[in-house]
């Protein structure tokens, strides 16, 4: 299989330099997760040693870096929307086509080079080169698909963050095998020799089998297919995997089969860590300092309480867990009692110093719907009773990667409806620093992370779809609220600001599995949709803080939040006003309450889930409940107007959420010009949307 001709490499050669590709580019993200973590060491360094501007490059090293970032950042991110009627669509971001167009870019140069595409006697070595092409792009694709990610752990990206060029380089490998066939079909097809072939010759059947394996695993991967029942998904998605294999391997000839061992190796790589981290996160004998302290008992080391919240959402609570995490990350989890032979990857809401490892899940179907079932079946009942609310569950993980928050000046946090799971452990986080810098605590190990905060300001916006849901976080959020007041009368140069919007726009608070995943209804004002039912919310004119002038009477202590009185209006020109864009700025006092309920009169919390009842939620003063969607610009504008370094703006929830965000700091990020001489500073951007 040599076939190389002069200046053209041999056929073994073109696998090595797709991976010479690959591996650069690799590398090359590899430097830039290493630069990033320097980076952070650096700034929590100088916060450490009282300078005023840490998250501020000051070096030309450092300027440089910065002002390239800004523009790959902003250029990443932006996509283009293309209105359709009422609908408007959005195109993928010009960082993710461009990946995918490099790959497909390189695949066609290894393709075609050296040929005469106009040579009819050239179809048979063209396709011959496209087969082992395609052969070196498999172990690409397994290496992107393992949870326990090498490429991950080199370039700092979580697994679910790699699984679409996953998807994609699949598709590429069947761009790849679909001109490999049909090259060998233009070059028979003028002597009628096609049938013949697929009839005596064995190799040619064998290719054609696994060639239509891979149409089927690419085409069931698409997402309304994967959405639609993903444990089946995964079940069918393994099997088909391993027919390809199978018959990928005795498709090729041997000198090939060294990229059909590689994958194989990835594979039974991955499962194996994924076992060894389940059998030390759930086996109580690998952890004997919690045996002897009575914290676990038996043989299984978690157990879990099920506990149901308003909008069919469940609480789930591990007491003591036997693993550590860090803010952000989310484990596997799988309670076989209850839904057998499934695991679901769930975000952690709680920190580490809370001693327990607490989950929000949102009934949908299948296992989260049985979840909620079982929660709702056993909450009041006693331990001792047969049908208990706790369960023994079993835990993967933890996986999940993102920069440290702590390394910025000012941070913007937004979430959609649960994506506040998300968001809470990170906003703790940095408050948990900012105790660490009070305290004047110090970590000068190499191997473990810096104490302190760089941070000065921070921006929570939490989205919802009713204040019943504001009692999933009220306690830990007030007593976020609580602590910060406490902290800011020993470092006056923190800032938190803290706001809830109730909004009956789905495209904020809601993920929905359709072919139009990608299509979104521009904000045009309430339309006469099924009304769903909620209480109404307490209006401020602004967003409170606690400035130098800023005074809060302590005598208030925590608020409950109540109803209103009932208005004429709701909002204006006739809309609902809980799905109108506030500016928080311009909010009246006088504003009404939501009338697109069903029923509009005043309504307690415990109305708004038939099914459970419960205390109503209590607030801290300081944060503000407002009817109506967020402008993210404005919020995310105001932010990086005080900022005195580089921000970041976390955003968390459905897809819609997702791209307003990332479009507006993509403009923001033009129209203030960041690092290109007008003083403003860098905006990190990490997004995070519900979805499989």
């Amino acid at each position: 299989m040599s076939m190389g001709s002069m200046g053209v490499p041999t056929l073994n050669d073109f696998p090595k330099l797709y991976w010479a590709v690959v591996g650069s580019a690799i590398g090359v993200a590899t430097l830039v997760n290493m630069f990033n973590y320097m980076l952070y060491r650096q700034r929590m360094s100088a916060a450490g040693t009282g300078h005023t501007r840490p998250a501020k490059p000051s070096s030309p090293f450092f300027i440089f870096n910065a002002s390239l970032f800004a523009v790959m950042r902003e250029a990443s991110n932006f996509s283009a929307r293309i209105p359709v009627k009422s609908r408007l669509f959005r195109l993928p971001t010009v960082g993710r086509t461009s990946l995918i167009v490099a790959n497909v870019v390189v695949i066609v140069v290894l393709c075609f080079y050296g040929f005469d595409l106009n040579d009819r006697w050239k179809r048979e070595d063209i396709a011959y080169r496209c087969g082992v092409v395609a052969m070196a792009q498999f172990p690409l694709i397994f290496l992107l698909a393992g949870k326990n990610n090498i490429i991950g752990y080199l370039t700092g990206v979580s697994h679910e963050r790699l699984n679409w060029i996953h998807r994609w380089c699949a598709r590429c490998l069947l761009l790849t095998t679909t001109i490999h066939l049909g090259y060998f079909f233009a070059d028979w097809a003028p002597y009628n020799y096609i049938g013949t072939q697929l009839r005596e010759n064995t190799l040619m059947w064998k290719g054609v089998v696994a060639w239509a394996v891979l149409i089927w695993i690419v085409f069931s991967s698409m997402t309304p297919i994967r959405g639609w029942c993903y444990e089946l998904f995964v079940l069918q998605h393994l099997v088909s995997f391993s027919v390809l294999i199978g018959f990928t391997y005795i498709h090729t000839p041997a000198e090939m089969h060294i990229y059909i061992w590689i994958p194989v190796g990835l594979f039974f790589f991955d499962r194996v860590v994924r076992g060894l981290r389940v059998l030390y996160a759930n086996i109580s004998f690998f952890h004997p300092k919690q045996r002897s302290a009575g914290q676990m008992s038996g043989l299984w080391a978690c157990k879990a309480e099920f506990t149901p919240l308003p909008h069919k959402t469940t609480r789930i609570v591990i007491r003591n867990p036997p693993i550590s995490w860090t803010p952000g990350q989310h484990v596997f989890l799988s309670c076989h009692s209850i839904v057998p032979l499934q695991s679901h990857p769930f975000t952690i809401a709680s920190i580490p110093q809370d001693g327990i490892m607490e989950f929000l899940v949102k009934a949908e179907t299948g296992g989260t719907k049985r979840f909620f079932r079982h929660a709702e079946k056993t909450h009041g009942l006693s331990v001792s009773s047969d049908r208990s609310c706790i369960k023994t569950v079993a835990i993967e993980g933890p996986y999940g990667c993102l920069r440290p928050l702590r390394q910025f000046d000012s941070v913007v946090f937004l979430a959609g409806s649960t994506g506040a799971t998300f968001t809470i452990p990170l906003l703790r986080d940095i408050l948990q620093g900012w105790k660490e810098k009070v305290n004047s605590e110090q970590e000068k190990s190499l191997f473990r992370s810096p104490k302190g905060a760089v941070t000065r300001h921070v921006r929570f916006v939490w989205v919802v779809k009713s204040k019943g849901q504001l009692g999933w976080f009220a306690e830990q959020l007030s007593a976020v609220c609580s602590d910060f007041e406490t902290l800011r009368e020993k470092n006056r140069t923190i800032k938190l600001e803290v706001a809830v919007y109730v909004t009956c726009d789905d495209s904020f608070t809601e993920e929905h599995k359709s072919l139009l995943s990608n299509i979104t209804s521009p904000n045009i004002g309430f339309s006469g949709e099924k009304k769903p039912q909620r209480g109404n919310v307490e209006f401020r004119s602004r967003t409170p803080s606690l400035d130098k002038n800023d005074k809060i009477d302590p005598k208030e202590g925590i608020e409950e939040i109540t109803s209103t009185t009932e208005a004429a209006t709701c909002g204006p020109n006739g809309t609902c006003c809980c799905r109108t864009t506030v500016d928080e700025a311009n909010t009246s006092d006088a504003m009404a309450p939501c009338c697109c309920g069903a029923n509009p009169s005043p309504r307690s919390l415990s109305q708004l889930s038939p099914s459970i009842s419960g205390p109503k939620s209590l607030v801290h003063p300081i944060i503000s409940v407002i009817s109506g969607r967020p402008n993210p610009r404005y919020i995310i504008r105001t932010s990086l107007e005080q900022a005195l370094g580089e921000s970041a703006v976390v955003v968390c929830g459905p897809q819609g959420l997702v791209a307003d965000v990332k479009q507006d700091v993509c403009a923001l990020s033009d129209e203030r010009a960041v690092h290109k001489g007008t003083g403003a500073q860098g905006i990190y951007l990490h997004t995070e949307s519900f979805g499989y």
